[in-house]
Formats: C-alpha cells, sequence, structure tokens
C-alpha cells in the first residue's frame, strides 16, 4: 500500500498523477452534495488527477467507495456539513471542510490535501474534524454542530419515549388500580413486570440523550461520560435534591462531556499512550472531571430550586384557586422532570389526602402537553414530517394515561413554540380545574384516572383537559405558522443561545410507586423526531434500487449559444425532467426584482399547470424551506423548492433573471437562473430529490449555464433543459 506521506511516482509536490477520493454530504438537501461532487471531480480531472467522489445525499450513499479504492488513495477530501465517518480512512491524509467549499474552491482543497494531516484514528466529531485536518476557510457553522448534537440526541432518545411511555400506558390500562398511593400495580402481576420494563425505558431516556449529544461533538470517546453524566442528572438522590435536572441538565451534561473530550483530545501525550487515549483515558477522566463537577457544583443550584420552590407554592395555599391552578399547570408543562415540574407534581401529590382540590390542578395539566401536540399533528398534517406524525399518535396515547413524556419529540425539534404553546395550555387546564374544584385522589394525572374512578367533579375535569388540550394544539400551529412551519426546528434550537438554554430533551423516569405519575407531571420537551428535525428529507433506501450515476461533467454537445441543438433536447410543447418541466411552466424573464417577489411569481407558474391546490400554501411552503438555509447555490443558481400537499403531482418550473436577484448564495453572486420544484408529501421521500440530483450536476458546467442564458425563446430553452435527461 503506498503511504500517504509518500506519493507514488509522478506525484511529486506539483506532478499530476495522484489517486484521490472525496466524500461530499449537506444536512438540509442534495443540490450542494452533488454540486460539490461535480466541482472536485471536474477540477481533479483538470489537473490531471484522478477522484472518485462518494455523494452522501438524502436518497442515501452512491458511488460508494470501496476498502480497494482507499487503499490505493493518496488522499481524502471530505467537503460535508454533516458527520462522516472517517474510521474507514485512517493512515490516509485526510482534509474536512464545509460543502461550500467543495463547490467554490476545488482546486485549492486539491492542492491542500496533499498536505493534510495522516488520520490516525480516534478523532471527534465534526467539530475535531475541523480543528485536525486543516480545513479550509468557510467551513461549516459552529451553530450547526450545536444544533446537530442536539437532534442526534434527540433521535436516539425517542425510541426510549415511546417504547417506555406506551409499556407503561398498557401495564396501567390492563393491570392497575387506583390508591391513595397512585394508579399501582400489584407486586405478583405480570403487568407490573411489564410496568417495569417501561420504567427502565425512562429511566434511560435522560442518559441517552445527554451520551448521544456528547457522541455527535467529540464520537466514541465521550459516549460514556455523557450517558453516566445524563444519569447523574436524573437521579437527584446523587446531589441532595428530591427532583432530578430532567431534560436540561441532560442537554448540559450532553455538551460539557462532548466538549470536554474534544479539550482532552488536544492534550499532547506521549506516543506509548496515544492507543490507550479513546478507550481509557479520555472516558475515565471525562466521567469523573464530569460527574464531580455536577454533584458537587450543579446539584446545588438544582437542589436549591426544588427546596424553595416547594415553600413559595406552600405560601399559596388558600389563595385564588384559578391563580393557583395556572401556577401549577404553567410549571407541570415546564421542564418535565426537572425541578419545577417536579415541585409541582409533588406539592400536588402531598396535599391529596388534605387537599384533593390541588392534585386536581395538576392532574388536568399533567396530560394537556402531549394531547396538545397530537392533536396539532393531526390538525395540520402538512405542518409536520412523517415521523412526527407518528409520534403524535403515539403523543395521544401516553397523554390520555398522564404521560407527560409523550411531548418530548416536539419541544426539543421547537423549543421556542411547543414550550410556550404547552405552558398557556397547561395554565388554562390547572385554572377550569381549580376554579371548578375539581378533585383528584390519587397522585397520577391524565383521563385515565376519571376513567378509574379517582376524580370528583368528572365532567369539568375533562372540561379543563379538552380546552387545555386545544389551546395548546392552536397556539403550536399559530407559533409554527408565524415562525415557518418545519424549519423552524432548526431555526429554534440554532439560534438558542447556550445550548443548555435549548429545553430539547425527555424528563425523569416515574416513581415505581406511581407507575408513570412521576413522568405524567415530569415531560415537557418534545423533540420531534427531529430528528428530522429537520427540513432534511431522507430516502436513504432509494439509492439501492438506482444506478450510480457518474460525477463526471457531461461533455459538451455542440450547440450554438442560442441553444439551437441539431436533433437533441426537446423542443417547444415537449416535456422535459420525467415530464415535470413543460413549455407552460417555463418563463423567459423573471419580472421580479427580489428573492420572495420571484418566488411568488414562480409559484403562479406553477399554478398554470393545474398542478397546484393552493397557491398561498406553496409559496408558505417554499419560504419555509429558505428559512432552513438558502436555495441560492451560486454560480448565478437558485432551486427553491418545497414538499407540500399544495400541489398534487410533482412539478417543476424555470424563469431567468437577466438582472439577478439577490438569493443569499455563499458566492455572492446573483440568481439569474431559477427553478422552483414542488412535489406532494407522499412523493417528498425521492421524487424531487431526483430532479435536484440531476439539476445540479447538470448545472455545474458553464457551458451549459452560458447557453441556458443565452437561449433565445421558450423553444430554445426546453432544448437545452432537455439534456439534462
Amino acid at each position: 500500500m503506498t503511504s500517504p506521506a509518500d506519493p507514488p511516482n509522478g506525484a511529486g509536490a506539483s506532478g499530476p498523477g495522484l489517486k484521490l477520493l472525496a466524500v461530499t454530504a449537506c444536512p438540509t438537501g442534495i443540490a450542494h452534495t452533488y454540486m460539490a461532487a461535480e466541482k472536485l471531480a471536474q477540477s481533479a480531472e483538470a489537473l490531471g488527477h484522478r477522484m472518485k467522489v462518494e455523494t452522501q445525499g438524502s436518497i442515501g450513499a452512491e458511488n460508494v467507495l470501496s476498502d480497494n479504492d482507499v487503499r490505493e488513495a493518496d488522499g481524502v477530501i471530505i467537503a460535508s456539513d454533516k458527520d462522516v465517518d472517517r474510521s474507514r480512512f485512517i493512515g490516509k491524509r485526510v482534509l474536512v471542510v464545509g460543502v461550500a467549499e467543495g463547490i467554490h474552491h476545488p482546486e485549492r482543497l486539491i492542492e491542500q490535501v496533499r498536505e493534510a494531516p495522516v488520520y490516525r484514528g480516534g478523532g471527534g466529531g465534526r467539530s475535531a474534524e475541523r480543528g485536525t485536518a486543516s480545513a479550509a476557510p468557510g467551513g461549516g457553522k459552529g451553530r450547526g454542530v450545536t444544533y446537530k448534537a442536539l437532534m442526534n440526541g434527540v433521535s436516539y432518545m425517542i425510541p426510549f419515549v415511546v417504547v417506555g411511555g406506551l409499556l407503561i400506558a398498557v401495564s396501567l390500562a390492563l393491570g392497575g388500580d387506583t390508591t391513595s398511593k397512585g394508579i399501582v400495580i400489584p407486586d405478583d402481576s405480570f403487568w407490573k413486570t411489564v410496568n417495569d420494563i417501561g420504567t427502565i425505558g425512562f429511566q434511560l431516556m435522560i442518559p441517552a440523550l445527554s451520551g448521544y449529544i456528547a457522541y455527535a461533538i467529540a464520537d466514541r470517546p465521550a459516549l460514556v461520560p455523557g450517558m453516566v453524566g445524563g444519569w447523574i442528572a436524573a437521579h437527584g438522590e446523587l446531589y441532595d435534591s428530591e427532583a432530578g435536572a430532567g431534560f436540561i441538565g441532560a442537554i448540559v451534561t450532553g455538551f460539557l462531556a462532548g466538549y470536554l473530550v474534544l479539550w482532552i483530545k488536544r492534550i499532547r501525550v506521549p506516543k506509548f499512550v496515544q492507543p490507550i487515549m479513546p478507550i481509557i483515558v479520555i472516558p475515565i477522566v471525562a466521567t469523573s472531571v464530569l460527574g464531580l463537577f455536577f454533584i458537587h457544583v450543579l446539584g446545588k443550584p438544582i437542589s436549591w430550586v426544588f427546596e424553595h420552590l416547594t415553600d413559595w407554592l406552600g405560601g399559596l395555599t388558600g389563595t385564588s384557586a384559578a391563580l393557583l391552578g395556572i401556577i401549577l399547570g404553567l410549571m407541570i408543562a415546564f421542564d418535565m422532570g426537572g425541578p419545577v415540574n417536579k415541585t409541582a407534581f409533588l406539592f400536588g401529590a402531598g396535599l391529596v389526602s388534605k387537599n384533593p382540590e390541588v392534585m386536581g390542578a395538576c392532574a388536568a395539566a399533567i396530560p394537556v402537553p402531549p394531547l396538545g401536540q397530537g392533536l396539532a399533528t393531526l390538525l395540520r398534517r402538512r405542518m409536520f414530517d412523517d415521523q412526527e406524525r407518528e409520534t403524535g399518535l403515539a403523543a395521544l396515547f401516553m397523554g390520555f394515561f398522564g404521560i407527560t413524556e409523550g411531548a418530548i419529540p416536539f419541544a426539543a425539534a421547537r423549543p421556542a413554540r411547543v414550550i410556550p404553546a404547552n405552558m398557556v395550555g397547561g395554565a388554562v387546564a390547572g385554572a377550569i380545574a381549580g376554579v371548578a374544584s375539581v378533585e383528584d385522589n390519587v397522585p397520577h394525572g391524565g383521563p385515565i384516572v376519571a376513567v378509574l374512578g379517582a376524580v370528583g367533579g368528572v365532567p369539568m375535569f375533562l372540561v379543563a383537559v379538552v380546552v387545555g388540550t386545544a389551546v395548546t394544539a392552536l397556539v403550536t400551529l399559530a407559533l409554527i405558522s408565524v415562525g415557518g412551519g418545519p424549519a423552524a426546528a432548526e431555526a429554534d434550537t440554532a439560534s438558542a443561545a447556550p445550548p443548555a438554554a435549548s429545553p430539547a430533551a425527555p424528563s425523569a423516569a416515574p416513581e415505581p410507586v406511581l407507575a408513570g405519575a412521576g413522568g405524567g407531571g415530569g415531560g415537557t420537551a418534545a423533540a420531534s423526531g427531529a430528528v428530522a428535525a429537520s427540513g432534511a428529507v431522507a430516502a436513504s433506501g432509494a439509492a439501492a434500487a438506482r444506478e450510480v450515476v457518474s460525477v463526471k461533467a457531461a461533455a459538451p454537445t455542440d450547440t450554438d449559444r442560442n441553444g439551437d441543438e441539431a436533433g437533441a433536447g426537446a423542443g417547444p410543447g415537449e416535456e422535459v425532467l420525467s415530464g415535470y418541466l413543460t413549455e407552460r411552466t417555463v418563463k423567459e424573464r423573471l419580472a421580479a426584482d427580489d428573492k420572495d417577489a420571484a418566488i411568488r411569481e414562480m409559484a403562479e407558474l406553477l399554478a398554470t399547470t393545474g398542478r397546484v391546490a393552493d397557491t398561498a400554501e406553496l409559496v408558505r411552503a417554499a419560504f419555509v424551506r429558505e428559512e432552513q438555509g438558502t436555495t441560492g447555490l451560486g454560480e448565478e443558481i437558485a432551486i427553491p423548492h418545497a414538499k407540500t400537499d399544495a400541489v398534487t403531482a410533482p412539478v417543476v418550473g424555470f424563469a431567468r433573471s437577466p438582472e439577478g436577484i439577490e438569493w443569499g448564495a455563499p458566492d455572492g453572486t446573483k440568481a439569474r437562473l431559477v427553478f422552483m420544484i414542488a412535489v406532494p408529501e407522499a412523493a417528498a421521500g425521492d421524487e424531487h430529490l431526483r430532479i435536484l440530483a440531476r439539476l445540479s450536476r447538470t448545472l455545474m458546467a458553464a457551458e451549459f449555464r452560458e447557453r441556458l442564458l443565452g437561449a433565445a425563446d421558450v423553444g430554445a430553452i426546453l432544448r437545452v433543459l432537455g439534456e439534462i435527461e
């Protein structure tokens, strides 16, 4: 095997003949992924090198690098704005940059990879990569790392929420009995075993969230300190607090663990120690430091908050029932399992025998977050992705059984919108229950306690729950609409100030005696699967069903500047791009002079096909996508796109702007070539991604863009675009 430090014959410092590899990827689409791949391949060929590019787009990995490719490679360029596994590149020179660098400075990257450090393994996440691989300027943004790390933790935490919550709910429904201690399942019952398994799932939620936040930041060495730190955060008894730190504590420990490990990695150690650093030294040191810091430093304020909130609530008894209900509802819906939520729940539970009206207000507020978020996914399905809609159904089920953690997947993705909505709904439910003197004789919440006969004043209890649920759902939808629909998931979290201030994780586990009551009183942040969070569309399985597309640029055809190609392309009345773009959706000149007006004009152009059922909704969905990140791709190109049921079938439009429109492109160029793609939700996982891939590859050829700009009329434009097929 040729060492990367010793170039092969004929591949000196400036000579040709290098065998290079590249991986390109972007988190919210595929246009940048394929444009970077095309540019790198073109530049390598022009410089006399051989290059194979693996694209990790939303339709899966294509042109995958084999072991033989890696073995023979002289260097590897990773142009990506998301994590790429580097373990297969051990012993090779690896240069890690942002995907925009692959588009705008491919020649510079090819020069720099010759001097890039040799990757030795055990490296960290994206942050570490950028620090150790001589990343070129303009690589990713720190804000994106924070968001990605949080969403990574959320995505791994969600199965624990769903599995734990549903198992507890089923066991309560089929094996639970109401007692003065709550809904209790007999110890010798089969359903007690099921409940215990579900409780374990809840107990693992917070460590999973914390551990995988840390993992996304600093890779495997950070996983153990992150998980142990999350376990400590969830168990207040370790720092003399009756309530754990909940999901806020998990976020804090996750980020602390990740960045602590990154800092330890930078310490120079003797060579003989290096092999054991990632598997022994770093995990032990980071776990010990983080655990001691949380217990002895962070634990004190948490305990103080719990104690003083309890005293403060005690002073409110005897005051206005509505005011007390509002306060308890706000607290229940705030941090789900953290000190604020747990204070309200235990305060109500402690007064069950003396003042059951207090627990009645808590019981009405407990199911509101999951029921409200689940209802929101039913009312406006197009505002949520598939995973969120599925999670919404589970949230409705958990909410009925008083398991507040069902709302976690939503608040973590949109904390600035979902948490306030949860709190407003919780306050409304608590106020109604308080005014109506609803009584709850067991320390548990949700409609299940009414079904089991533990509630006095059932009609008003149900009114409180229904009204609170409706308020939460409507406020959530209103805030998402104002903030920009699904894309608000990224905007919320990415713009959050310190990581610890982004409520986005699970709550503490329910206490065994209450069999979910603690959880019912505590779990508010939601993490919409975020997973998705994100505006990114995944359809990895599609890659296996399609032929690998070469990243080589298509050879120029014998066409004049007006695009009049003999015997090729599509003419007037014909269709291109699989029939999604027709003569009807081509416009020679845009009248708009700014991005928003251009998107509206393009939406109206698409509406002429009859495939747009709601033009205003299509415009809104396109604006939502722009909030995630500009679709101005550089090279005078913009490709605004949307997935929405406002269209009944995929449709593509194209227009030119001779003067250019400011689109926020990374290279500063104004958009003169504007494509708009719209697909219905059902086709969003695959169809528009393939269209984007074809467009982005072909548009990288300067000669193609020149002919498209110079085409004399619609017919000539269609003939040029017909080459994309």
